[in-house]
């Protein structure tokens, strides 16, 4: 099972080599890892995408817990949290052509963010359904590279 791990650690040199080194020194894959800073200057959230059965995901959480350096874990799975991922995408673009790749961007909210003789660089946010659908339709077109970032998630807020 997909689970999303939500883990707020301090900003310092070395933890993210020891949150990922336990989770995958107990045999799991990170799917996507995405780490950035907080409102607290001296905190980062890391946003980790791991497969694992309910009950290793429980022994992975606890043995992050005792990591010093971790403050808090939220398991962002069930919560019907906020996720999103950023893409780049380097599409073949002859003059000729190039509307059309324009005119498929704009249906998916994406932005034209280079413009080269035969190429036109498009960055898109989504969910993961949302950047493979417009990477399949860019396949028609030509893709020169395509850079993803991992997921990020937040839980959504509670309703009042």
């Amino acid at each position: 099972m997909k689970h999303i791990l939500s883990v707020l650690v301090e900003n310092r040199p070395g933890v993210l080599s020891r949150v990922t080194g336990l989770i995958s020194r107990r045999g799991f894959n990170i799917e996507s890892l995405s780490v950035g800073p907080t409102e607290d200057a001296t905190m980062s959230r890391v946003t980790a995408i791991v497969m694992a059965d309910d009950v290793a995901f429980e022994q992975i959480t606890k043995q992050l817990h005792k990591l010093i350096s971790v403050h808090k874990i939220t398991d962002l799975t069930d919560e019907g949290a906020i996720e999103r991922e950023l893409a780049l995408f380097k599409v073949s673009a002859p003059p000729e052509r190039r509307s059309e790749v324009i005119e498929i961007a704009n249906i998916f909210r994406a932005k034209i963010v280079d413009v080269g003789r035969a190429t036109l660089t498009v960055e898109a946010t989504g969910d993961d359904a949302k950047l493979t659908g417009l990477e399949d339709l860019f396949r028609a077109y030509g893709i020169k590279e395509i850079v993803r970032t991992g997921k990020i998630a937040l839980s959504r807020s509670s309703r009042d």
